[in-house]
């Protein structure tokens, strides 16, 4: 009943998520207006920012299971754990390379070791580091413990990553509460608003959250059901070298 349960949200969301790209994309290239200053570049910020909000949201998930894990001891936290970590170093990914792209147009250059940058960089590497340390402990319910504290100190990275441009100086863009770009483009952002540009820039900006917050639930929903059915073969294979 769980089993049939879970394939039929896994359907759902599925398509849920594929039809809110598809809606997201026209948003993109069809709704949303040219950028003053960047142009067409600045579009490309619309997936930097959505995958950037959902791998943090990832590793968020991560911490969570990982605490419910040590609470309770069941495997399913560690499952949830796992596939969060696993979506989530995908999102960060494409959040490293979607920067690096609009970066090229907007500084000249394709990488700079900026704090921002420097700082997703450790975070890259200590959650691909994870899923070293999975690999190096083979008792299962050790290997759990051991990957559910990684993960809740391990998220340190993203605040780190969050808080360097708010506290040290950068090159980055701060996104979201920037007081020195908000005084300073009151005027126009009130302007803009007026003449009905920026908000079709906000509205798009939140489908992409959305949108990639849709695809991480499903692709989570699906590793879940696949690491189901690994349970389920193994529990076969082992039946089965029982009657031999």
């Amino acid at each position: 009943m769980a089993t049939t349960r879970l394939d039929r949200w896994t359907r759902v969301l599925s398509w849920a998520a594929a039809l809110s790209l598809v809606g997201l994309l026209l948003m993109i290239f069809f709704f949303s207006p040219t950028e003053r200053t960047m142009g067409n570049v600045y579009r490309i910020l619309y997936f930097h920012v959505g995958v950037a909000w959902v791998g943090a949201l990832t590793l968020f998930v991560a911490l969570v299971a990982g605490i419910f894990y040590l609470r309770r001891r069941d495997p399913r936290w560690d499952t949830i754990s796992l596939a969060s970590i696993e979506i989530g170093l995908v999102f960060v990914t494409m959040t490293i390379v979607s920067g690096s792209v609009w970066a090229r147009p907007a500084w000249n250059t394709w990488w700079i070791w900026d704090v921002r940058l420097t700082s997703i960089t450790v975070l890259w590497l200590v959650y691909a580091a994870y899923f070293m340390l999975r690999g190096a402990v083979e008792d299962d319910e050790k290997r759990r413990r051991f990957a559910a504290v990684y993960a809740i100190f391990a998220f340190v990275t993203v605040l780190m990553t969050y808080l360097s441009i708010r506290f040290l100086r950068s090159i980055h863009p701060v996104v979201v509460g920037g007081v020195a770009e908000s005084a300073t483009g009151l005027t126009e952002g009130e302007s803009e608003f007026a003449s009905g540009v920026a908000w079709k820039m906000g509205v798009t900006m939140a489908v992409s959250t959305v949108s990639f917050t849709l695809v991480y639930v499903s692709w989570l929903l699906n590793r879940i059901r696949l690491q189901q059915m690994i349970e389920e073969v193994a529990q076969l294979k082992n039946r089965l070298l029982a009657r031999l």
